[in-house]
């Protein structure tokens, strides 16, 4: 076996967890250097001992202490040449008459301004070095119609802020990329189909892979683009979602094909 090839720092918002701790783990793999930044520091700090790399704290809603940690992660580690966005927070399942005030300003205040802040702070200074890679965290329900009548549209938002951002320091030499995972098994989502909320129990037959995705599959794709691989790729959406987009109107016409057999 070769020696990894050291790609550059990298920096993980929302790394504590989930896709987000998935992606510190291929990213480290893959030859990054590894810095796991959440709001939940012992989180943090657990990923980022298994990884070997260094962990922060941080609220993304909080503009100025993004300011402050990118200056800290600069002088702690050095200048990131790569970040990836999965911080994000949910919304329940009800119906819009029903949903407070304060979920509208959560939901976006995380997911749209968290982004928003992460991607201009980190940018600025990656064109300012001439280089650099962010990938953003979107979901499926930013592309088509769900009852997350306030998540989808946070999560549509990034995608179109990406596109944005690419156009924007393309010449510069920053490409940013999303993905849009479908239904992700991490600890969250399986506690939710265990206790069948959210979900309809025969949801992985609504996938054209007949099953849900795990997170190092969301993982693999984000380092791709994310590492020098996708050199030519900028300004796009990869959606990693088994199939489930494909897949979802064929249950209209009784569902999707059976497997083939000899």
């Amino acid at each position: 076996m070769g020696l990894r090839t050291e790609l550059g720092i990298g920096v993980i918002v929302g790394g504590g967890n989930g896709i987000g701790a998935a992606c510190c783990r291929v990213m480290h793999r893959q030859g990054w250097r590894v810095v796991v930044v959440d709001r939940d520091l012992p989180a943090a700090m657990a990923v980022a001992d298994e990884v070997g790399g260094h962990a922060f704290e941080v609220d993304v809603r909080d503009e100025t202490a993004i300011t402050r940690l990118a200056e800290r992660i600069e002088q702690d580690v050095g200048r990131p040449e790569g970040l990836v966005v999965s911080s994000g927070t949910f919304q329940d399942n009800i119906p819009i008459g029903e949903t407070p005030a304060e979920t509208l300003d959560r939901v976006l205040d995380v997911n749209f301004r968290g982004t928003h802040h992460l991607n201009r702070i980190f940018g600025l200074r990656m064109a300012a070095l001439g280089r650099g890679s962010i990938v953003n965290l979107s979901s499926v329900t930013g592309q088509v119609s769900t009852p997350l009548n306030i998540y989808g549209p946070s999560k549509a938002a990034i995608i179109n802020l990406t596109k944005s951002l690419a156009g924007e320091w393309g010449r510069s030499g920053v490409r940013v990329n999303s993905v849009s995972p479908g239904i992700t098994l991490v600890p969250r989502v399986v506690e939710r189909r265990r206790r069948s909320t959210r979900y309809t129990s025969d949801i992985d037959a609504h996938m054209a892979l007949g099953r849900c995705v795990e997170p190092p599959e969301v993982a693999e794709a984000v380092e791709f683009l994310l590492s020098p691989r996708a050199s030519a790729i900028t300004g796009t959406d990869l959606v990693v979602d088994c199939g489930w987009m494909v897949a979802s109107l064929w249950h209209s016409y009784g569902g999707v094909r059976p497997q083939l057999t000899s």
